[in-house]
Parts: C-alpha cells; structure tokens; sequence
C-alpha cells in the first residue's frame, strides 16, 4: 500500500520556448504533472528563455495555453528565466569568490583547433572535452575574488567556466535509469557558466533555480541525463540540495531523431477538448500508460488525468514510498 505523502514534494516543468510543445514535449510535461500529483505535491511551470536568439516570439503563451487546453495546471503562477538574472550573478560571484570558476578567452574555433591537435576533434554526437586552454596553472584556493584576465584577454569578451576537480567522480541514481555515474572533469571538462556574448548559459540557470524554487523531484528527458553530474557539481560547489532525478525515455521520429522543433516537430493540437484529450491519450501511451476510459461513451480530461494519475502511482509506487 502508497503510504500518505506529504506537500514536501515540487516537481517542475521547463520548457524553452523555440516553438510550441510537439508530442515529445507535451509527454515530459504530462509525466512531470502526474509525478507530482501522485505524491500530492506541487507541479510548476518555468520558460527557460535564457537563449533569446533561440527563442519564438510568442511561443511562451502558445505553450502556457496548450498547458491549460490540456488540464495541466502549474500550482503557482509561471516564471521566466529572462527575469532571474540578478539571481544567476549572485551564484556566478559566489563561485567567483570561491576560486570556482575563471574567465576564458577561447573562441570555439579555437578550441575546436587545439582539440584536433590532440586527436580528439569534436563529435556530434559526443560532448567536446574542454581542453584547458584557458585553465589556471595554479590550484583553486589562490585564485581570489578579484581574479580578472589578462589585459588583452580583457579587450575582447569572455566567458566563464567552472572548474571542475580533476578525480571528482559523481554517482546518482536515476528513478528510471538506475545507478549512473561520471567524471566530469575526462568526459566534459570545465563547462560554461556565462557565455562571452553575455548570455547565461543552461547549467547555471537551471541549478540556481531549481534550489530557489524548491524542487525536490526533476522529471524531464533522457536526452539531459548526461547533464546531471555537471549539475550535482554546481548544487555542491553552491552548497545547494540535489533534487531527485527521473529520466524519460525520448519521443523519436521515423528516422530514429529525437523529436524536435528542430527537426520539423509538428505542435500538438489541443484547441478542443477531444484534440485535447486526443494528445494526451498519445501521451501516456508514451509513458505506458493505459487508454483513458471515462463513464459512458465519453472521457472528460479530468476522468483522463485522474485515471493516469493513480496508474502513475502505482507503477512508481515502491520509488516514490522511499525510507520510513
């Protein structure tokens, strides 16, 4: 038997807003909302529209109403990410003051250069180790507060890595996934905290504001399981919780892609109740779920996600129990 839970649990869904949700998304947003309804806690909605050059106009109200067409209702107002940078600086400082981070000057072209003198030239499908180029020589603790580049790195802007420690290994375990594992510092490198166009970059933003927000549970896709390690880095660097983590399997296309808004992902439609419940019955087919059947000849939404609901729980249920 599910023993009570309590309201400790906040689950989130964020979305960047480049297009309106396609069938991938909407199926993180569904799962992320039934987790946090069958542990009777709160469900919230952040845009993650740091990248404005990436970003569709108006393409936040689309998602926020598909959201609302399709009965997934954030427990509190949503939030933008383009409005939380005095947040991001207060972070960026602390790990400046710390001797976490340091400014590097590097241009991809450069980086990419000096990785295939290695014999390591980036791969599309594999993330670009770092090569250190702009590293300090120096160990962390006599790096102070005050640590600025070189004058002439100094004519040009630059970003901000953090610096990770060379033998630190990091281990979590996935709600889906099970046990994972990482070192950051061989299979990523010192990774970028503010780009040098001034732009805050993904990692950042989203540990500062997962701990402000108070979120204990992330349900999102199995295509950002590799960022977890360099986000439990930057949560213990801050000195910030690590939520827990569930990863979903990803929605592809016939060609084997994930689907995407890159990849010509068409939006769902939800405009009607039955196109509505149409994508959501899709939706949970993803996560497994079966087919919502309401009383009579018809199924209203609510019927639909209550149903999911209480299978989600069930087939969670010895996860979601935990410790007495």
């Amino acid at each position: 038997m599910v023993k009570s839970q309590s309201s400790n649990y906040r689950g989130r869904f964020a979305p960047s807003p480049t297009g309106p949700l396609h069938a991938g998304s909407l199926v993180a947003a569904l799962a992320s909302w039934l987790d946090a309804k069958a542990q009777r806690g709160k469900w919230l909605v952040r845009i993650e529209d740091i990248d404005p050059p990436r970003c569709a106009v108006g393409a936040d109200g689309w998602i926020l109403k598909q959201l609302a067409d399709c009965g997934l209702h954030p427990d509190s107002p949503p939030v933008w990410q383009s409005q939380r940078s005095a947040l991001y600086v207060t972070a960026l400082e602390q790990l400046k003051k710390t001797g976490a981070c340091y400014p590097c000057s590097c241009t991809r072209k450069q980086i990419t250069d000096r990785l295939n003198a290695q014999g390591v030239p980036p791969s599309r499908h594999h993330i670009a180790v770092y090569p250190g180029t702009c590293r300090p020589k120096s160990p962390l603790a006599v790096h102070p507060a005050s640590v600025t580049p070189p004058l002439a790195e100094r004519e040009r802007p630059v970003a901000w890595r953090f610096q990770t420690q060379q033998h630190a290994h990091f281990d979590w375990q996935d709600r889906r996934l099970g046990s994972q594992q990482q070192r950051v510092a061989t299979e990523v490198g010192d990774f970028v905290l503010k780009r040098a166009d001034g732009l805050w970059a993904y990692q950042l933003a989203v540990v500062v504001d997962d701990a402000e927000q108070g979120i204990t549970d992330v349900v999102r896709g199995e295509d950002l399981a590799d960022n977890t390690a360099r986000q439990i880095a930057l949560q213990q660097a801050l000195g910030l919780p690590t939520p827990r983590y569930l990863h979903l399997p990803l929605v592809r296309d016939a060609g084997g892609e994930k689907l995407s808004k890159q990849h010509g992902a068409m939006a769902v439609q939800t405009d009607t109740p039955a196109q509505a419940l149409d994508a959501l019955q899709s939706a949970a087919a993803r996560l497994g779920l079966s087919r919502a059947v309401g009383r009579g000849d018809s199924t209203s939404l609510a019927e639909a996600l209550h149903g999911w609901c209480q299978e989600w729980q069930e087939k969670w249920q010895t996860l979601m129990e935990g410790p007495d």
